[in-house]
């Protein structure tokens, strides 16, 4: 029983991710004809997100939030190729790629890193020491490393090919936005060294959450700052070791995704990433309130968002990406709404629709949803649905009304 109660969100994210696997069946037999290639895809892309998941999911169980990752991951892919162009070895003027050696390549995964921890620590001290909230320090890096990146790549990339000729022997100015890394390092984005790592940095997050003191005193962090201070925990480090770990692990996804794709673009790497790991850590059971979440609830919910996005994108052929943001904040809000339902004592009878905002909130529910179907199957759809939704609310608003009385 003690099993089943501290793994029970962890236990419904299994049937979860059976429930989806079995619609999706339904609808396309990919599944069937070619597991080996859909496993493989969801691997890859399981282990891509789950990285820097990882770190956001630690963020948040400290109490903080961390809004950058997304930009950290566009910041740290420039900043990947930029130090591999530097190290590459020149031929007319221009740096060779294919002649980088493994020393280069590591030293550039390296600085990469640090570079990762340098911004965990901006973070940490803007926190810490300036005393702004969480939200604005990272929306600040989510808004400035990405414009950062789109203006010191041509800044680097002039200076780097500043001797660059062409056929006549002219000097031309190279400067460049996005910079191309081709096959440079490719190999770190095959699936199986992509699935090693994430289980590797799982392995190494649960060890450290569930099995060492910093661990406790994160979640003692999260649960009660000022409680966590009394009894003598230096919260201060530990939000420095929490935000750095969430910017290096984004660094890190940074650096996959370049060799995944051979190009470093600020403009499109990583943009809207660091709400999906954010959603994939609320939805694997973390509190956005701090103290409360499980490194295997974050890996499954990394797993079931990705299904999620496989899902409808193999059942919906056209547009599936418009319908997966509906989807997807749909689950946020539901996974949200259960975590602070059961926080909150879910033995208590909870009034969903109150007073006059009940009343209010009950035809814009209905006008959402029909909406929704009114878009997939027609104006007669989706104006029944509407209709019913306002009728069925309605009537449990009077029933709950007349339970209070």
């Amino acid at each position: 029983m003690r099993f089943l109660a501290k793994y029970r969100n962890e236990l419904s994210l299994l049937l979860a991710i059976a429930g989806v696997i079995g619609i999706t069946l339904l609808f396309n037999r990919d599944y069937v004809t070619a597991p080996g290639l859909c496993l493989r895809d969801i691997l890859k892309q399981t282990s891509l997100l789950g990285i820097f998941s990882l770190g956001a999911a630690i963020v948040i169980i400290s109490g903080g939030i961390d809004l950058s990752s997304g930009a950290v991951i566009a910041f740290a892919g420039s900043v990947c190729a930029l130090v591999m162009m530097a190290c590459a070895p020149h031929v007319n003027g221009e740096p060779d790629l294919n002649a980088l050696g493994a020393w280069g390549i590591a030293i550039s995964i390296a600085v990469t890193l640090i570079v990762g921890l340098m911004i965990g620590t901006l973070h940490a001290w803007m926190i810490t020491v300036i005393r702004l909230p969480p939200f604005v320090a990272t929306l600040a890096s989510l808004v400035g490393l990405r414009s950062l990146a789109k203006v010191l790549n041509p800044a680097v990339t002039k200076f780097l090919y500043r001797n660059a000729v062409d056929e006549y022997g002219r000097t031309i100015d190279k400067s460049m936005t996005t910079l191309q890394t081709g096959d440079a390092f490719a190999v770190l984005s095959e699936w199986q060294v992509l699935l090693g790592i994430f289980l590797a940095l799982s392995a190494a997050a649960y060890v450290l959450m569930n099995h060492t003191v910093w661990g406790r005193h994160i979640y003692a962090l999260g649960g009660n700052e000022e409680a966590a201070r009394l009894s003598g925990i230096r919260t201060d480090r530990l939000k420095w070791a929490a935000y750095s770990m969430g910017s290096v692990t984004a660094a890190l996804a940074g650096i996959l995704y370049v060799s995944k794709a051979g190009t470093a673009n600020p403009a499109t790497l990583g943009v809207g990433y660091e709400l999906t790991a954010i959603a994939a850590a609320v939805v694997g059971g973390c509190s956005l309130r701090g103290g409360v979440g499980l490194i295997p609830g974050v890996m499954l919910g990394v797993l079931f968002l990705q299904l999620i996005n496989d899902s409808v994108s193999r059942i919906i052929k056209d547009n599936s990406d418009d319908y997966l943001g509906m989807i997807v904040g749909l689950l946020v809000v539901v996974a949200v709404a259960l975590n602070e339902f059961g926080r909150s004592g879910g033995g208590r009878r909870q009034v969903f629709f109150p007073g006059l905002l009940g009343l209010a909130v009950i035809p814009v529910l209905g006008l959402l949803v029909g909406s929704v179907i009114y878009v997939i199957s027609g104006m007669t759809a989706g104006v029944t649905t509407f209709v019913s939704i306002v009728v069925l609310l309605t009537a449990c608003k009077m029933v709950q009304a007349r339970a209070g009385n």
